[in-house]
């Protein structure tokens, strides 16, 4: 799992990078979780507050740009 101050570390490219690689194991880990039982349960709630905090540190960094030129 990646803490939010390594994730501001990250160039814009990066987070995207990450992003996309979380949304696709969560929907594997959620594909797996219907089939059969997961080993570690929890590792879906990890992606999807990673995914959350790509997103949040993303519109941030939008925000910051349009109100400072």
């Amino acid at each position: 799992m990646t803490k939010t101050t390594e994730l501001r570390e990250m160039s814009d490219d990066q987070l995207e990078a990450t992003a996309n690689e979380a949304g696709q194991t969560l929907f594997r880990l959620r594909f797996q979780s219907q089939s059969e039982r997961l080993n570690t349960p929890s590792e879906i709630r990890k992606n999807r507050r990673t995914i959350a905090r790509v997103k949040t540190i993303q519109t941030e960094r939008s925000k910051a740009t349009t109100t400072n030129p």
